[in-house]
């Protein structure tokens, strides 16, 4: 299946049953997908043009690896999904909502973005004031920020270190408080860079074990391809700005022409084993 790609773009996202063939059946509900993009293309000021025209689609629940080599404009595209870069031509929308200048404030409620690093997102106090951070500046109080919060930081594992300052926890914990503050604003999307990067074993496999257990959407910009085997049933390659290739992640791991001509290549000794 070398350079081939699998179009996901008319479904979307359904509710309600499928038929045999596995298409919507009767009584089944359309959905918005969690994200659309269509024919993205961007430039950057000095005339580097990073994306040449992006179609894809994003159906809500969806867990997604965005694989592809350094240059590829995996940057570039995740700086679209919330408004930080505006698109030169195509268009990005967000469960239906189109990212414009007049929707930002909400669109990046619904795309919540978890950096490479945890100490770019982590700058308050205590944990409590960074979780909070962000449904304050939404106008959330009282009660309801704090059932966010606590909420949030339940669902990573980290209620217990809520009143702790973020620096005495460890590098995997922070990790998974940075997820808490995404979490905290209630997203649609959950992006995340490189999730992996830094963890030891242990913490990765819990980090792991969080992200399959979110009732989110998840967009996952990784070179670690072991992890996006783990975690995402559906991988994406944007190679040159464009998707060189969309289908089951074990299938696009499994062809090693494909994965040579973007520069993608799995660990020394690891193998795809299994349908």
């Amino acid at each position: 299946m070398s350079g081939q790609s699998v179009d996901r773009g008319g479904l979307g996202g359904v509710s309600g049953r499928l038929d045999d063939r596995g298409e919507p059946g009767e009584g089944a509900v359309q959905e918005e997908p969690s994200l659309q993009v269509s024919r993205l293309a961007y430039a950057y000021p000095d005339g580097t043009q990073a994306l040449y025209g992006v179609d894809l689609s994003i159906a809500r629940g969806e867990r997604v690896a965005l694989l592809g080599p350094n240059g590829a404009g995996k940057t570039t595209l995740v700086m679209h999904l919330n408004g930080i870069l505006t698109a030169g031509h195509g268009s990005v929308s967000v469960a239906g909502l189109p990212v414009r200048a007049n929707t930002l404030k909400e669109i990046r409620r619904r795309v919540g973005l978890v950096f490479q690093d945890p100490d770019d997102q982590l700058f308050m106090p205590t944990v409590r004031d960074d979780v909070a951070f962000g449904p304050v500046n939404l106008g959330v109080r009282g009660e309801e920020l704090e059932r966010r919060i606590k909420d949030a930081l339940d669902r990573v594992g980290m209620l217990e270190a809520i009143d702790r300052p973020p620096h005495h926890l460890s590098y995997g914990q922070r990790r998974r408080v940075a997820v808490a503050t995404v979490l905290a604003m209630e997203p649609e999307i959950l992006v995340l860079d490189e999730p992996s990067s830094n963890l030891d074993p242990a913490s990765r496999r819990e980090l792991a074990e969080i992200l399959r257990s979110l009732d989110v959407t998840v967009l996952m910009v990784t070179h670690d391809l072991p992890y996006a085997l783990e975690l995402c049933p559906r991988s994406l390659i944007l190679s040159g700005g464009v998707i060189a290739a969309d289908g089951p992640t074990r299938e696009l791991l499994a062809d090693t022409e494909l994965l040579a001509s973007h520069r993608l290549e799995l660990p020394y000794g690891f193998a795809i084993s299994g349908p």
